[in-house]
């Protein structure tokens, strides 16, 4: 017996079906070619072939050929799904037949269904793992006799029925019990068991509830009993507050509807069909409804399709019993105890409502399936993908609103995916604006919310006021945007604020007044306050702070040790080198002088045996005085040790090498991305960075010549 998924590539199924047989397992469904319950005809899953009279073909899909007139057929499914049932059948037999240019195709994975193109959950018994409500329940009271014919094909005569069978029904003994949960269970692991009302009921409910909204293909019924003469379908999608009928059976629509047979009634258009409400079989009668009709195409995300197949609770209402004819072969059959509605199988086939856009659902929050079903159950919460989000993917995704959300086309098979908006790196959300979209041709429309790290603007594209774009950063870079340093003294303030050149940073000073950050008066000038610096009424210079006129050697000394090396010797050059020496290179690498490291020979990459190879973003880099930290961010792991696992997206890196001025080498600059290759610490644990170990600006060009290195002349992995 053949249960794969991807069976329509492995496999070729021939099912040879009659009234009754049964198929064997809710895989077999989903998987191999099923069937439906007329007399005979032949399903065969192929992936290309030649034609048949009355035949459907599909390329790449399943193939459905009746064997007689009278049969009907529905062929509906994806590639990797194979034939959906729509009936009871028993495979009989399966046999590799693929061309050799076809058994090369692989089953895509379900990683890769939603890939590039609309996707579904698999489509499963929305009853199994579920309660299914009834009115009454045979035995509940007290122990109930009852009797059933077994007949289930039409005798050719009253005399030629067989024998009635009867046993008793009691809820209170397990043996003998017929819950409404016989009627979900596994038809394969449970094939005689079923659910039988109390006796002498005329009018009989069932009902579903579901937790949340799915959509509802088909539901098929077996019965243990004859078939009702007359039978209501209705379903509710708003949790049971309005019911619609959606299909009436009866053996005569006009005596027991007012209804012309196969006729549309109402807004919902259900119709009456008298073609599952004969009286025969007796047994194991079978009462299907499908959502859709076969013969025309219809975009199952689309709104019509929604509209018709989404469901919240489906209710069956019994309404007229109906007796088997071999009931009246005498006088003892028709007073035997067989006024009862009696069912195998109640299979409710749908899926999670995704949108087409995933291929995978879990339960919906708060609900909680009991552990022997919770494998087997189709769930309701959709594991979104194409950057949607929401229960059933019915939104974009927080960052992903730069076009209108869509549902997927599901005759196309175009995905419509979210498309991110343009943040920068600056927002963890956005918001679609239609007037935007538009405007721009409707080819752009987020608008980025609550811009992070000092941003503003569409596109948190601009820094705030008060803040300059650093040029030595990438504009995405989380430190991008610098606060501006201009002296609230010394600098113009712009409508109460000190500001500065967003591009640059530099401040307006006042008058006298000089400094990136507009805080001392410039030579000649004096008294540094709220309007600026004096000029210095001297022949010569003034003191910066007094305005007392002093000599020449004078004013050199002052200006170097205030910073200001414009008019110094070189021995001011030397003082302030001397203060410098007290900041390391993460604040000033523009004094550093580090040999870059090469590539060199293979022999000394293998013989320098590192512990790890990475590429990494610097995020940030802090001078803790005796040493330094990086935080940097994973990007990749090319290589590390076999006793190390880095698993997390953000490592310290500890350098270790200094030079007088402070220089931490090799440099690493916050907002670059580098290759790194050095040693561990087993003592501490820390990712030494020192002058043995590698470090490269990344390029995606290393990427392939590192790792042919590591692998093929070093030998490691």
């Amino acid at each position: 017996m053949c249960l794969s998924v991807s069976a329509c590539y492995q496999w070729r199924f021939q099912a040879k079906c009659s009234r009754g047989s049964k198929l064997s397992e809710d895989s077999v469904y989903d998987s191999a070619a099923a069937c439906q319950h007329t007399p005979h005809y032949e399903i065969i899953s192929v992936a290309q072939g030649h034609n048949r009279s009355q035949g459907r073909f599909y390329r790449g899909t399943c193939s459905c050929w009746p064997l007689c007139k009278t049969a009907h057929y529905y062929c509906f499914s994806p590639v990797a799904r194979c034939c959906i049932s729509l009936g009871y059948c028993s495979i009989t037999k399966c046999f590799s037949f693929l061309p050799a240019e076809l058994s090369k195709v692989k089953d895509p994975g379900p990683q890769s269904r939603c890939f590039d193109r609309a996707c579904n959950p698999r489509i499963g018994n929305l009853a199994l793992g579920r309660v299914l409500n009834t009115q009454s329940v045979c035995g509940s009271n007290s122990s109930e006799r009852f009797c059933v014919f077994t007949q289930t094909a039409r005798p050719r005569s009253k005399q030629s029925c067989s024998a009635a069978k009867c046993t008793r029904c009691n809820a209170a003994k397990p043996g003998q019990a017929h819950p409404p949960s016989a009627m979900s269970d596994s038809s394969f692991r449970y094939p005689d068991t079923w659910w039988q009302s109390a006796e002498g009921v005329e009018e009989e409910k069932l009902q579903l509830n579901l937790e949340t909204k799915f959509l509802f293909t088909h539901l098929i019924m077996v019965f243990r009993s004859p078939r009702p003469a007359a039978m209501v379908l209705e379903r509710s999608q708003d949790f049971g507050r309005t019911w619609r009928t959606i299909r009436y059976f009866a053996h005569d629509c006009e005596k027991m509807f007012g209804l012309a047979e196969g006729l549309p009634v109402g807004e919902g258009g259900a119709t009456c069909t008298s073609k599952y409400s004969g009286a025969f079989p007796c047994t194991r009668g079978e009462v299907i409804y499908r959502a859709l009709s076969p013969w025309h195409s219809v975009d199952p995300y689309g709104l019509v399709a929604q509209n018709q197949l989404t469901i919240t609770n489906l209710r069956v209402r019994l309404l007229q019993r109906q007796q088997c004819p071999c009931q009246a072969q005498g006088p003892v059959a028709a007073v035997l105890p067989m006024d009862h509605y009696a069912i195998y199988d109640f299979v409710v086939k749908g899926s999670c409502l995704c949108n087409g856009h995933a291929d995978h659902c879990v339960p919906a929050r708060g609900y909680q399936p009991g552990p022997e079903t919770a494998s087997s159950m189709v769930h309701g919460k959709c594991v979104c993908r194409h950057n949607t989000a929401g229960d059933h993917c019915e939104r974009c995704a927080p960052l992903y609103n730069d076009l209108p959300w869509q549902a997927a086309n599901g005759i196309m098979g175009t995905p419509h995916e979210c498309q991110k908006c343009k943040c920068n790196g600056h927002a963890r959300s956005c918001h679609f604006s239609r007037g935007l979209w538009l405007s721009a041709g409707r080819r752009r429309g987020g608008v980025c919310d609550n811009c992070l790290h000092n941003t503003e603007g569409r596109q948190c594209q601009n820094c705030k006021k008060g803040f300059y774009r650093d040029p030595s950063h990438p504009k995405s870079a989380p430190d991008s945007c610098k606060p501006c340093s201009c002296h609230p003294v010394g600098s113009v303030p712009s409508g109460g604020d000190t500001l500065c050149n967003p591009s640059s940073g530099e401040c307006a000073c006042k008058p006298g007044v000089e400094g990136p950050h507009c805080d001392k008066c410039i030579m000649g000038y004096w008294g540094f306050h709220e309007y600026g610096c004096h000029p210095c009424d001297c022949v010569g210079d003034c003191d910066p702070y007094t305005g007392d006129c002093i000599s020449g050697l004078d004013v050199e000394f002052l200006y170097a040790a205030a910073g200001n090396p414009g008019n110094s010797s070189n021995n001011s050059e030397a003082a302030v080198l001397r203060v410098e020496e007290l900041f390391s290179a993460l604040h000033h690498s523009e004094k550093c002088e580090c040999i870059e490291g090469t590539l060199g020979s293979l022999k000394w990459f293998c013989v320098a045996k590192f512990d790890y190879v990475l590429v990494v973003k610097v995020m940030s880099a802090h001078d803790k005085g005796s040493h330094a930290e990086v935080e940097v961010k994973l990007k990749k792991v090319l290589y590390q040790n076999p006793q190390m696992k880095i698993q997390q997206e953000s490592v310290t890196l500890y350098p270790e090498s200094w030079t007088v001025r402070g220089c931490t080498c090799p440099i690493l600059n916050p907002g670059y991305e580098y290759v790194v290759a050095g040693h561990k610490n087993w003592k501490t644990g820390r990712l030494m960075v020192n002058t043995r170990s590698f470090v490269k600006p990344w390029k995606s060009s290393l990427g392939p010549k590192l790792l042919h290195i590591i692998r093929k002349d070093c030998g490691r992995r």
